[in-house]
């Protein structure tokens, strides 16, 4: 309960305790004076400065409230507190006399000015506090009503004293008003007490009560002892100073009173608004203030004293008031009534109107009203429904959940009271329709008396396209198989699920081969109704239990359980393959596809579930296991159809862990390669380009080494099989270019001392039809200001058949900026005779797998020549690459190849004896020796009169300055196989 509803629990005990004190004294107050107070003396001071001391706190209270509180009642409680004061003064000045100065108060004191002010003041603050009317009617009645209460109270006090009064002390002015102005402005106290209706808010209303109740007992015991009878004998201290002192100390209570704010909606009436007392009172003060007019008059004339002309009037006036007020009333009631027809058929005409269907229900679920939209809604008569059973309209499904949420309504309406409005609710649920459909209806429901009524609605279209979304949302929209979201449920559901033992659980991944062209030659539309072909198929080929799903473009997945092996699996799996690899007919074209599929199975055992025995689980970490389970086992298939698709298409591949590590691994040499590049591990060397007729150097190629941690230079052949995909491979391919252009630069800005010779840089296809990358080549060109003849862009693979033509378009474009070009890898995979026709080229340069049989092997030789002889038709310079034994340096030189390099000549450099070989501008040619039939990877130099060296054979072991080769993983290697070469 909040504060608004009751006092703090806190303060509840300390302000009952002091309600209790009040009452004590009170008590005590009035015994004390029933016995006379034991003697006069404290008689005279407990009826004098006993009474001031009561007005005292009570004006102490208020004054302290009205400074303390804000609002619009502060000016009201700052004038109680000083009415209150008046008071205080008055019996003090009283006790003055009496007490003290031992004689009796003297005719006009102070003491009598002082009460007189008390009755103003109070008038006042009541009328400060009072709700003020709205309209010109409600000022009339405030008047009428104020009037007929005074009046009547006020002939009333003149037939009882008021009367006798006057004619006693009609000689002396001042003391007749004197003696007529307490009566007076006492009548008009009360009159404003009765008659007005005050303002407080709930939370104070209380305290404005209890001063209401504190003033009129104040106001009685005056008019008590204006009377002849109580004026005559009294003295102080007796038991009419009680009735004074209780109201004192009502009204300093008053300030601090708190009470419950009072509901507007009791919880017995069932919603209904409670009638307050107030204006059921305040509706009868005139008929009452008429009843006290007419006993003032009754009695005078039954007891045979005559009416003079004061009483007639104030009798005549009340008479004529009354009159006047009843017109007024009954004005406003026509107006009222009026006011009443037209919102009732303004209602009416809302309720008839309204597109929703209205209905009241008593506690045992009868209708009683039905509105006329049931016709439209529910299709059946209102008429008919009236009388019947609410819960023969609603589904048996929807029945118990209906009747739960009823009791829930109607015991929170009797259990708890609403400070906000009534309690609703919103209940979903099915109803007949006159055709007998079942329609979804949403009602508001609210209680209304003993029963409810509800305001229901049709929301069936509503709730079918929240189906249809959710439908949509979970499904594809051209096969109307499940999506990847749903899928992906299954999965997981299917991974946690309990299952027989031996049941597994299996997901095939599966890619259209051929598709693509499909998409290409025949159009999108045909492609999209060979997919929905595919599904139909798919769904035919499985299992009925089995979930089909498309992922997106030529992709299905299909999520296979039950207690089925590996072979069973793979058998389904080559249905599924042959099934899709059917030709079909489209438009009378016949198209055809084969499928790739990838098979992985999940766990053996399922996923644990929360056991309710067991510690509490945490099932968000349980769902969060099941998704990663479910994603581990979906990129596990989907691997596997990829290495279906690299290893031919067409078929069907199981996974297993080693495509996991492969591909981990692959993974951990493109960071590696990334992190080399950005934080420049990279280091260049080049190769010696030597003319083979008489040695002269007429080139290098630059070559990238990884320098490792140790200090080594190494020469990874899976790691840079790595850069040639992927971004890191784009960014490695650029620095390469960049670095290479860069160190030709400044070997030629050294001047003649070093001959400028042409660097040749080797590129895979795909790197050079890279976005950027001739814009990077003509940058390093422009930068350092190298002339373009001197750099030669080797193609290392011509890339698939597709990118042929973007590929010419960059080769033609490089050799317009003056860049050489040449096929590297002639004559093994990455070399054909269709590149030769299609790309434009200026070298061609033989492998090194065609290069070291060539010595051997007639059939290699012979291959050889013919690709020489090729070139050198279509005006190609020529030359080989791996050239490493003098046997291959004769045979080529036979066969008419005009450049070499290898280790026949020279190993890689380093910058600075790449500078020593380009100052000897040439390497000695490599003899081979007579009668000597093997190889010999070695040649000693040995001085000639010319001042080169001639090559001679040397001992069949490694130089000092030639790298010692290891197996894969064998000592000296790297982590992933790397040939480890010494620092130059």
């Amino acid at each position: 309960m909040n504060s608004t509803e009751s006092a703090p629990p806190a303060r509840t005990p300390f302000r009952r305790w002091i309600a209790g004190l009040l009452v004590v004294l009170c008590a005590g107050y009035a015994a004390g004076a029933a016995v006379g107070w034991g003697s006069s003396e404290l008689a005279l001071v407990m009826g004098d400065f006993g009474l001031a001391g009561a007005a005292l706190a009570a004006a102490l209270s208020c004054l302290a409230h009205g400074i303390a509180v804000g609002g619009l009642t502060r000016p009201a409680w700052l004038l109680f507190g000083l009415s209150s004061a008046m008071v205080a003064f008055g019996n003090g000045a009283w006790g003055w006399y009496e007490v003290v100065l031992r004689q009796p108060l003297p005719q006009d004191s102070f003491a009598d000015y002082a009460f007189l002010l008390f009755a103003p003041l109070a008038i006042t603050g009541l009328l400060v506090l009072a709700q003020r009317p709205r309209t010109p009617a409600g000022w009339l009645c405030l008047l009428l009503d104020g009037w007929l209460v005074a009046g009547s109270l006020f002939t009333l006090s003149w037939s009882l004293a008021l009367g006798r009064v006057a004619a006693g002390d009609g000689d002396d002015p001042l003391k007749l008003a004197l003696a007529l102005g307490y009566p007076v402005l006492d009548i008009l106290l009360v009159s404003l007490v009765v008659g007005l209706r005050f303002r407080g808010r709930d939370g104070n209303r209380a305290a404005v009560h209890t001063a209401m109740i504190g003033l009129a007992l104040t106001v009685v015991c005056d008019a008590l002892f204006t009377t002849p009878q109580f004026h005559s004998d009294y003295h102080s201290g007796e038991l009419l100073d009680a009735g004074w002192f209780a109201g004192s100390l009502l009204l300093a209570w008053a300030p601090w009173q708190h009470g419950r704010r009072p509901s507007r909606q009791h919880p017995s009436a069932q919603g209904l608004p409670r009638r307050r007392v107030a204006s059921t009172f305040s509706a009868l003060t005139p008929y009452a203030a008429a009843a006290v007019c007419t006993a003032g008059i009754l009695y005078n004339a039954l007891g045979g004293r005559p009416l003079d002309r004061v009483m007639l009037a104030a009798a005549s006036t009340v008479g004529l008031a009354l009159i006047v007020r009843q017109g007024v009333m009954l004005l406003d009631n026509l107006s009222l009534a009026q006011e009443l027809a037209t919102k009732e058929a303004h209602f009416r005409s809302l309720v008839q109107g309204s597109s929703d269907v209205i209905m009241i229900a008593g506690p045992s679920g009868a209708l009683s009203y039905v509105s006329p939209a049931a016709l439209r809604v529910y299709n059946r008569d209102p008429e008919d429904l009236v009388g019947g059973n609410l819960l023969n309209l609603v589904h048996p499904e929807d029945v118990d959940r209906v009747l739960a949420e009823v009791r829930r309504i109607l015991a929170r309406t009797r259990g708890a009271r609403f400070s906000n409005g009534e309690p609703s609710a919103r209940v979903e649920c099915r109803i007949r329709s006159g055709e007998g459909e079942w329609l979804h209806v949403e009602s508001t429901v609210n209680p209304y008396r003993d029963g409810l009524i509800l305001n229901s609605r049709d929301i069936t279209e509503r709730v079918r396209l929240q189906a249809q979304l959710q439908h949509n949302a979970f499904h594809d929209p051209l096969t109307d198989l499940p999506n990847r979201a749903l899928f992906a449920n299954r999965v997981r559901a299917a991974l946690c699920a309990q299952g027989p033992v031996g049941t597994a659980v299996a997901v095939l991944f599966l890619d259209l081969d051929g598709f693509k062209a499909v998409n290409d030659t025949a159009g999108h539309q045909v492609g999209d109704e060979l997919l929905v072909q595919a599904a139909r198929r798919l769904q035919s080929a499985v299992r009925s239990e089995d979930t089909v799903a498309r992922f997106g473009g030529d992709e299905f997945a299909v999520l296979v359980r039950g207690r089925l092996g590996h072979p069973q699996v793979r058998d389904l799996a080559e249905r599924i393959r042959g099934a899709l690899s059917e030709p079909y007919w489209i438009g009378g074209v016949e198209l055809g596809v084969a499928a790739s599929i990838g098979i992985a199975f999940g766990p053996d055992a399922p996923l644990p579930l929360p056991v309710p025995e067991a510690a509490p689980a945490d099932p968000e970490g349980t769902a969060a296991a099941a998704g990663a389970a479910a994603d581990e086992l979906l990129r596990n298939a989907d691997l596997a159809m990829y290495r279906a698709k690299s290893s031919g298409k067409g078929r069907v591949v199981l996974y297993t862990p080693a495509m996991r590590a492969e591909l981990d691994r692959r993974s951990e040499l493109e960071e590696r390669l990334r992190a080399a590049v950005r934080e420049g591990s990279f280091t260049l060397l080049h190769q010696p380009v030597v003319e083979l007729a008489g040695g002269r150097l007429t080139g290098v190629e630059a070559q990238a080494r990884w320098r490792s941690a140790g200090g080594l230079l190494l020469t990874p052949a899976e790691f840079l099989r790595t850069a040639d995909s992927g971004d890191a491979a784009t960014r490695f391919t650029r620095w390469l270019l960049t670095e290479a252009v860069a160190a030709a630069a400044r070997r030629r800005a050294d001047g003649p001392a070093a001959p400028p010779v042409p660097v040749t840089v080797r590129l895979a296809a795909e790197r050079i039809c890279a976005p950027g990358m001739y814009e990077t080549l003509a940058g390093a060109l422009r930068d350092t200001g190298l002339p373009p003849d001197l750099l030669v862009v080797e193609v290392a693979r011509t890339g698939p058949d597709a990118l042929a033509d973007e590929l010419g378009r960059r080769l033609a474009a490089l050799r317009r900026l003056g860049v050489s070009t040449a096929l590297a890898g002639f004559g093994a995979g990455g070399g054909s005779l269709g590149a030769l026709v299609r790309l434009p080229f200026d070298a061609l340069k033989l492998d090194r797998t065609l290069v070291q049989d060539v010595a051997d092997s007639t059939l290699t030789r012979a291959l050889a020549g013919h690709a020489l002889r090729l070139a050198r038709d279509l005006g190609l310079v020529t030359g080989a690459d791996g050239v490493d034994h003098p046997r291959q340096v004769a045979v080529l030189q036979e066969l008419g190849c005009r450049r070499g390099q290898g280790l026949a000549f020279d190993r890689p450099l380093d910058e600075l004896r790449l500078r020593r070989a380009l100052l000897r501008r040439g390497y000695p040619v490599p003899r081979q020796p007579q009668g000597g039939p093997g190889r010999r990877p070695l040649l000693t130099p040995d001085p000639r009169a010319d001042g080169l060296a001639e090559a001679r054979p040397g001992p069949a072991r490694p130089g000092p300055d030639l790298p010692q080769r290891h197996a894969v993983g064998g000592p000296g290697g790297g982590p992933h196989g790397e040939t480890a070469v010494p620092p130059a």
